[in-house]
């Protein structure tokens, strides 16, 4: 990623859009063919020291970078970026950075939803309590909990090949858009060589609320990976425990206290991805411009999209090794189930209250009485219940205190699942 976003690769992709456009020019015969093979053949992309060098004197980057190649390339330099704009280069050569980086991306969705996938099978089955609020509501399975994650990757797969393909155009209109000195079929055949799409409409510029939805995109993929890391977190805490991070030999939790076992990796991704919701605000202030164009978007847009799919891209890669090496601890799942005395089991036997004819708000009243007692004077909630004769004689409570019966439906998650991965071709 970090290659993709770098001097060289911009410039080298310049260059492609320079070249590009000479082609389709001497397809349609208005530059001599023979200068433009001589210009292909001898045109390399510059050093971004020497673009630098010439910068101090033109203070314009492309103006620098096209001085820089046609220095080396003699009289048929003339030619180079003919009828163009800066923007033409700049944003059709951005286009081209996007879609590998977008590339990379959905490759790291993939790993993420392959490892996700293979744990949710993994620990299917594996009872655990279900928290709302933080407090404990009824049992799931970790692996319905895993399965979930998946369901919400594949959604940001989608999101971010949606965004990705929405920046698969290229302009080459010239200044404000009008093919004043240029024209839509070199437009188009350059574009089309670069496997990009001509651009509709466009002004100096492609407007910007492409480059909102990518950000976008990525904002919500990161607060996706966040809302899992926290989850690790909050499970990983000394009173829950349920699982923990990766520790490796020799690794030290704490300068100071040689017990600590932290959840760094996880608070590591939740702290990236404060950094790419923000820079997704930065593109949808971007949307708007004056004019044709001005360039206060360009400034912001050197920062936020090469920073944005680094954040990502570490984070999806941290996210894939955390979740493959996470240590799950199935017995204090088990502990932390049975903790409040089958408190859990409430809505059950009120259910069960209604269908054998009592009033519903007289059955909460007489089911939350005892649930209450268990819980200020940590009794065994089952063993209240089956203490209370009135509520004994109505119900089975044994059928009621059936503890498989909350996943009895788990398999059509999983059925589901399994559709989405063949569905995708696992993209996972």
């Amino acid at each position: 990623m970090a290659r993709i976003w770098s001097e060289e690769a911009k410039l080298e992709r310049w260059l492609a859009v320079e070249i590009a456009a000479l082609d389709a020019w001497a397809q349609e015969g208005s530059v001599p063919a023979e200068a433009v093979s001589a210009v292909r053949a001898a045109a390399r992309a510059p050093s971004p020291e020497r673009v630098v060098e010439l910068e101090s004197t033109t203070n314009h980057d492309v103006a620098a970078f096209v001085d820089a190649v046609a220095e080396e390339l003699g009289p048929e330099g003339r030619w180079l970026h003919y009828g163009l704009t800066s923007s033409d280069v700049l944003d059709t050569a951005l286009a081209l950075t996007v879609q590998e980086a977008g590339g990379l991306v959905l490759d790291g969705i993939d790993a993420a939803l392959t490892a996700v996938s293979e744990r949710a099978h993994e620990h299917r089955g594996t009872l655990t309590i279900g928290r709302t609020h933080g407090v404990h509501a009824e049992p799931t399975t970790f692996g319905l909990k895993l399965a979930g994650w998946a369901f919400q990757l594949a959604r940001d797969r989608k999101r971010v090949a949606e965004a990705v393909e929405g920046m698969r155009v290229g302009k080459l209109s010239g200044a404000v858009g009008t093919y004043a000195s240029t024209t839509p079929e070199v437009e188009r055949v350059a574009c089309h060589a670069l496997g990009l799409e001509p651009a509709p409409a466009s002004t100096q510029i492609l407007q910007r609320d492409r480059h909102a939805e990518l950000l976008s995109a990525l904002a919500v993929l990161a607060s996706s990976l966040d809302r899992f890391a926290l989850e690790i977190r909050h499970l990983a805490r000394t009173e829950v425990r349920e699982v923990e991070e990766p520790f490796g030999r020799g690794q030290k939790g704490s300068s100071a206290m040689p017990h600590k076992r932290n959840p760094i990796v996880s608070e590591r991704i939740c702290g990236l991805a404060r950094l790419v919701r923000g820079y997704a605000l930065v593109g949808l202030e971007n949307v708007a411009l004056w004019h044709e164009r001005d360039i206060s978007h360009s400034s912001a847009e050197r920062v936020v999209l090469p920073d944005a799919f680094l954040a990502i891209d570490y984070m999806l890669d941290r996210f894939v090794w955390l979740v493959r090496g996470l240590v799950v601890r199935t017995e204090r799942m088990r502990a932390n189930l049975e903790a409040t005395g089958g408190l859990f089991f409430s809505q059950r036997l009120l259910l069960a209250l209604v269908e054998a004819g009592l009033a519903r708000d007289e059955a909460y009243r007489a089911v939350q009485r005892h649930a209450m007692r268990a819980w200020d004077e940590g009794l065994d909630f089952r063993e209240l219940a089956r203490a209370d004769t009135v509520l004994a004689g109505r119900v089975d409570l044994e059928a009621v205190f059936d503890l498989p019966a909350f996943v009895r439906h788990e398999d059509v998650v999983f059925q589901r699942l399994d559709a989405l991965r063949h569905e995708e071709g696992v993209h996972a």
